[in-house]
C-alpha cells in the first residue's frame, strides 16, 4: 500500500505561481512513476505531468513551458511548480503513483488550485 499526501494548493492570481508537493509513504520502494492529474468542474480528469523513477517527464500540451514536475526519490516526494498560471488552470489537482506491484495506481485526496483574473 502507498499513501499520498498533497499540499501547496490555494489561490493565486493569473500570472502567479504555486508549488504543489506530494509525499508518499508506505510501500514506497514499489513506486515507479508519479504524476499529477487535475479535474475542473464539469470536466474529465486529465494528466498534467508525470515523471518516471529515472526522471523522464511528460507534460500536457496546455502546461508545457509553464509547469515543471520534479521528484526527490530520497524523500519520496514529487513536486509540481506551476508558473504563469491561468484561470483555466483552476481545478482540483491529484497526485498519483504507480506501483510495480500489480501495476496498481494510487491517488491522493486532491488539493484545490484556484486562479483568479
Amino acid at each position: 500500500q502507498v499513501q499520498l499526501a498533497e499540499s501547496g494548493g490555494g489561490l493565486a492570481q493569473a500570472g502567479g505561481s504555486l508549488r504543489l508537493s506530494c509525499a508518499a509513504s508506505g510501500s514506497t520502494v514499489s513506486i515507479r512513476s508519479m504524476g499529477w492529474y487535475r479535474q475542473a468542474p464539469g470536466k474529465q480528469r486529465e494528466l498534467v505531468a508525470s515523471i518516471s523513477s529515472g526522471g523522464s517527464t511528460t507534460y500536457a500540451d496546455s502546461v508545457k513551458g509553464r509547469f515543471t514536475i520534479s521528484r526527490d526519490n530520497t524523500q519520496n516526494t514529487v513536486y509540481l511548480q506551476m508558473n504563469s498560471l491561468k484561470p483555466e488552470d483552476t481545478a482540483v489537482y491529484y497526485c498519483t503513483a504507480n506501483s510495480w506491484i500489480k501495476s496498481r495506481d494510487y491517488w491522493g485526496q486532491g488539493t484545490q488550485v484556484t486562479v483568479s483574473t
